[in-house]
């Protein structure tokens, strides 16, 4: 009986961790609607970036991609971008967070048919870091990507 009981313990633990995990998907996300596709709100965006001296290192192309494959996926597109002037001291702080960067910003359609734009917010990145000498710097950029994101995003 005892053995059952730890099973069942041990099966709605797994189901408690799997739907938090689902529900953390999107944390750390910043997320804006646009009214353009998914190509113009990236055209716009790296546009405006190019502007301020941003750096674009790639674009990514995800329908492309699986369309390449023999496979369907709606619009979906990637644009890394970074500033090594902020980036570097994050990355002196603390060395794994070039994981994340140079930053990503996520363009796609979504099954409503609305384009979305989305990005890692510098703090959540911080604190997954566990960076903590660098609050100036994140504060930078978090407002410089709210304000470009939301002028490609038509906001």
């Amino acid at each position: 009986m005892r053995a059952l009981s730890l099973s069942r313990f041990f099966i709605a633990f797994a189901i408690v961790l799997g739907a938090a995990s689902a529900a953390r998907a999107d944390a750390g996300l910043i997320i804006k609607t646009s009214p353009y596709g998914v190509t113009q709100t990236l055209d716009r965006l790296e546009k405006i970036m190019k502007k301020k001296g941003l750096t674009i290192f790639a674009r990514i192309d995800h329908a492309a991609g699986a369309k390449r494959a023999g496979l369907d996926l709606p619009a979906t597109q990637v644009l890394i971008f970074g500033n090594p002037k902020l980036g570097t001291p994050l990355m002196r702080s603390r060395r794994t967070i070039a994981i994340d960067l140079p930053q990503k910003a996520l363009a796609w359609k979504g099954a409503d048919g609305k384009t979305r734009l989305a990005y890692n917010d510098p703090a959540y990145l911080a604190q997954r870091h566990g960076i903590e000498d660098r609050k100036k710097i994140v504060k930078k950029m978090a407002g410089a990507l709210n304000k470009l994101t939301s002028k490609a995003a038509g906001k």
